[in-house]
């Protein structure tokens, strides 16, 4: 399956909930789910009775769509999840917050996920001084994240560096200046404010 191209308002609008793909404009009164709070289509106002199945897989799908992931690479996000000790729903959400383009988002460097993935993509990303280009990279603690020098001088760079300045990050961030942060440990169940319901995803998976 290819990665969606079509319009991301409607994904809000079927998961029913922001999913602030789109940046400043999920903030504003354009938000497409604050006009219209109901599914995409013709019978998107229908009533409809769901499943068990359904609920749990509407779960999958807002989660997946919150941080752009395929089917395939959630599966194995999940896979991984189970092997490791600890709760496998609050695992999943932890490896999923850990990569690359989600750090970078959370920091301010990007305006929404879907833009932190382009920056992390055109190489403006450095991980421990090295350039990375891969938005998937799961970080790990201690690490550190900044814009390359040469980046800088990108006038979308020097943009959201100046609209993240002064600004306070998630706790299990820690900024080092204005243009980098270290990692400073792996979030907390409560520090992960994604509309989610992990363990539905793992009775979804565990069927």
């Amino acid at each position: 399956m290819a990665r969606y191209t079509g319009s991301v308002c409607r994904l809000c609008r079927r998961e029913g909930v922001k999913l602030y793909l789109k940046g400043e404009r999920c903030y504003s009164d354009k938000c497409a789910i604050d006009r219209r709070a109901y599914a995409p289509g013709q019978h998107g106002q229908g009533r409809k009775k769901v499943s068990e199945y359904g609920t749990q897989l509407r779960e999958k799908q807002k989660a997946r769509r919150v941080y752009g992931v395929l089917e395939k690479q959630f599966r194995g996000y999940y896979e991984e999840a189970s092997r490791r000790k600890g709760i496998t729903g609050e695992t999943l959400l932890q490896i999923l917050e850990s990569r690359l383009d989600n750090v970078v988002y959370r920091l301010g460097f990007g305006a929404s996920r879907p833009e932190a993935r382009q920056i992390v993509k055109h190489g403006h990303i450095l991980v421990n001084g090295k350039r990375l280009d891969i938005p998937s990279y799961l970080t790990q603690p201690g690490d550190v994240i900044s814009f390359a020098d040469k980046s800088l001088e990108t006038p979308r760079v020097k943009e959201l560096v100046e609209a993240a300045e002064g600004k306070a990050v998630v706790a299990w961030l820690e900024k080092v200046s204005n243009t980098s942060a270290r990692i400073a440990r792996v979030p907390a169940r409560d520090e992960i404010d994604v509309p989610v319901a992990e363990q539905m995803i793992i009775e979804l998976y565990s069927r």
